[in-house]
C-alpha cells in the first residue's frame, strides 16, 4: 500500500468521480483509475461500487476512508515537524477551542506566545468540544481546548484539566436586575428569566439547560441560536439574561452588567487535549507548556 494511493482513493471518495478526483491531485484519470485498482488488489476487496455516472463506497470503501484521512494528515505533519527550525524560528500550530475560550482564555496567552515566536502560524478552528474531539481524533488538529466531561469520552485522547471556571449571569444595565435585585442569583431565580441561548451543540447551551431542569423548570428563551459575540449582543439590547463564564464577561467591556451565581454556583471544567498515539509537534508542545503554566 503506498500513500499515493490512500491520496488517490481520498479524492475519489470525496469527489465521487473518477475524472474530477484525478484533476484535484494532478495526475491522468487513467494513471489514478490503475493505482485504486491496485490498491483494492492488494487489499483483496472492491473499495467503490463503479455504476455509469454514480460513483459510491462499498463497506470495505467506508471502512478505509477515516484510516486514510488520518494517515493522510499525520504525514502533513510529519512534513511540518521535520520542516520546523529547532529554533521555534518557524512552523505552525492548529489550535481548536470553544468560541467562548478563543474570547476569555486564549487572547493573552496567544499575544504572550507570538511575541516569543512570532514566525510560527497560529491556526484557530472555534467549536462544540463535540466537533473538536473529532477534529483531533482525524488528525486535523494538534490541540484542542475542550470542556469536560467530553460529550464521547475517547482513550485515543489525552486530556490535562487546565482549570475550573465559574459562570455568572449578564444582563443589561438598563433592564432590571435579576434575582430581585440581590448582589446574587440562584439558578431557581432564573424561572421568571427570559434567557438569550446558545444553538445546540454549545457547551453552556448543555450546561444551563441541565441546571435549570435540575432546579424542577425549563427555561423560557426570548432567543436562541447565537454564537458568543451574537449573545452578548443581544444581552447589550435588553433581550434578555445569558449564562456565560467569568472570563468571558470580563472581557465583554460596557453594556453588560454581571451578577455572579449564588453557591453553590455552575462551574465548567477546561481541558486541554491531543491525541494519544501521536505526539504534537514541537511548536505545539511549546504553546501547550505555555497554557498549562499560565
Amino acid at each position: 500500500m503506498q500513500f499515493q494511493q490512500l491520496q488517490y482513493f481520498v479524492a475519489v471518495a470525496e469527489t465521487r468521480h473518477f475524472t474530477r478526483a484525478a484533476e484535484l491531485v494532478h495526475v491522468a484519470q487513467p494513471s489514478l483509475s490503475q493505482q485504486i485498482k491496485s490498491l483494492e488488489r492488494e487489499l483483496g476487496a472492491d473499495l467503490f461500487l463503479r455504476a455509469r455516472g454514480n460513483i459510491t463506497l462499498t463497506d470495505a470503501g467506508e471502512a478505509l476512508l477515516p484510516l486514510a484521512r488520518r494517515i493522510l494528515a499525520d504525514t502533513e505533519t510529519a512534513r511540518y515537524e521535520v520542516q520546523e527550525l529547532v529554533q521555534l524560528r518557524s512552523g505552525r500550530v492548529r489550535l481548536g477551542a470553544t468560541p467562548s475560550l478563543c474570547t476569555g482564555l486564549l487572547p493573552d496567552v496567544l499575544r504572550a506566545f507570538h511575541d516569543r515566536y512570532p514566525g510560527i502560524r497560529l491556526l484557530i478552528e472555534e467549536g462544540g468540544s463535540h466537533d473538536l474531539v473529532r477534529e483531533l481524533a482525524r488528525g486535523a488538529l494538534d490541540l484542542a481546548l475542550v470542556v469536560l466531561p467530553l460529550p464521547t469520552p475517547s482513550p485515543a485522547l489525552t486530556t490535562v484539566e487546565l482549570l475550573r471556571e465559574d459562570l455568572v449571569v449578564v444582563s443589561s444595565p438598563e433592564a432590571s436586575r435579576p434575582g430581585n435585585g440581590r448582589r446574587t442569583v440562584r439558578i431557581a431565580d432564573l424561572e421568571g428569566e427570559r434567557l438569550v441561548m446558545f444553538r445546540h451543540g454549545y457547551d453552556l447551551r448543555e450546561l444551563t439547560v441541565a441546571a435549570c431542569r435540575a432546579e424542577g423548570f425549563e427555561p423560557d428563551f426570548a432567543v436562541e441560536g447565537g454564537e458568543m459575540d451574537a449573545v452578548l449582543g443581544f444581552v447589550r439590547a435588553g433581550l434578555g439574561v445569558a449564562v456565560v463564564p467569568r472570563m468571558v464577561a470580563a472581557r465583554s467591556g460596557r453594556g453588560l452588567r454581571v451578577t455572579p451565581l449564588a453557591r453553590p454556583g455552575l462551574h465548567r471544567a477546561i481541558a486541554l487535549a491531543h491525541r494519544s498515539d501521536v505526539a504534537p509537534p514541537r511548536a505545539a508542545r511549546e504553546l501547550q507548556r505555555m497554557l498549562l503554566e499560565r
